[in-house]
């Protein structure tokens, strides 16, 4: 991230954040831009079952810094964690749609109960100016619609997009019967630094990055034309500290799209991926397609220009780039 980036005009360090999820990849870099724009207070919540430690340790002992390690599907937690809190960033999540089918229960507990717990504690918080949450671009489910817009969506396909889709219910629900305000990200598939290859559900990218590394051959579910929207993570960033300080809208709750609005093939990815990364000529391994999984997906991101002020600044090769040149620091 370059200190040119450059998203709030004003002075961060009047307020304090809360950022639910804060040692996991999204979470740790929005952290990472608060605490360099001396924010007053970056306060984060995570119970480590997705984040790292290592994502958040450059800060512990900063005195604008202050990690709970507890977990949001409890209620209490979540109400010590908004005192004196002026803006919610929450992205505790359990992603992936093959998590959620392998354990819905889980998922569910996570995703909706432990959503409505923070958003519930934020709404009660007197000094809670705006709640800005994870919201995700498996909420167009079976729409066969492209581009994506916010208003079109179809079935959900996977018990993770109902999470996901219930959340956008909830936070819309409280705007119209409390008045609380808040804003939904549909993200489309991020990725960047602290996105950790090493776990069952790990995204595509880490995994092709390991691959492209270790000169092996990358898994590819169905015939690779599979097309995604990817987004580096600092865009996301972007987005993240536009809504959170964005002084008004017209509703009490929006949902954006988040992405760059241009598509890529997981063939043209891995191609991309091993020029990037020296691995040149290693056939990616298919394998049969998986369950929830969508075939395309393609942002209308002109909601999020007009009103937030968001503007893509890196490409999915910038990103891929960035994200090569930070992986060869840590491995210096």
């Amino acid at each position: 991230m370059s200190k040119q980036n450059i998203y709030h005009s004003q002075d961060l360090s009047e307020y304090k954040f809360l950022i639910t999820g804060g040692a996991g990849f999204i979470g740790s870099n929005i952290v990472k831009y608060l605490i360099r724009n001396n924010a007053g207070l970056v306060r984060v919540l995570d119970n480590f079952s997705n984040g790292y430690f290592e994502n958040i340790k450059p800060y512990i002992n900063q005195n604008n810094f202050e990690f709970i390690e507890a977990d949001i599907r409890d209620f209490e937690t979540c109400k010590k964690a908004v005192l004196g809190i002026d803006f919610v960033s929450h992205q505790a999540a359990l992603g992936s749609v093959p998590r959620s089918i392998n354990n819905p229960i889980l998922t569910n507990e996570v995703n909706i109960s432990g959503f409505l717990n923070i958003l519930n504690a934020a709404k009660d918080a007197p000094s809670v100016k705006n709640f800005v949450y994870a919201a995700s671009s498996s909420t167009y489910g079976d729409s066969l619609i492209l581009p994506k817009k916010e208003s079109i969506i179809g079935k959900p396909l996977s018990p993770y997009a109902v999470t996901k889709y219930v959340n956008e219910l909830y936070a819309d629900v409280f705007s119209k019967v409390y008045g609380f305000r808040s804003v939904g990200l549909r993200y489309f598939n991020v990725f960047g630094p602290n996105q950790s290859p090493d776990n069952p559900y790990a995204a595509v990218i880490p995994l092709f990055i390991q691959s492209a590394v270790q000169k092996s051959a990358p898994k590819i579910f169905g015939d690779g034309e599979t097309s995604r929207d990817f987004t580096y993570v600092e865009n996301v960033v972007q987005a993240n500290i536009r809504s959170l300080l964005l002084p008004s809208i017209n509703e009490n709750h929006k949902v954006f799209n988040i992405a760059c609005g241009h598509t890529i093939s997981l063939n043209n990815l891995w191609q991309l991926i091993a020029e990037i990364f020296g691995a040149n000529g290693i056939d990616p391994k298919y394998l049969p397609e998986r369950i929830g999984d969508v075939k395309h997906s393609l942002a209308d991101i002109t909601l999020a220009i007009d009103i937030l002020g968001y503007q893509p600044e890196y490409s999915v090769k910038d990103g891929l780039i960035l994200l090569s040149k930070h992986i060869a620091k840590n491995n210096t």
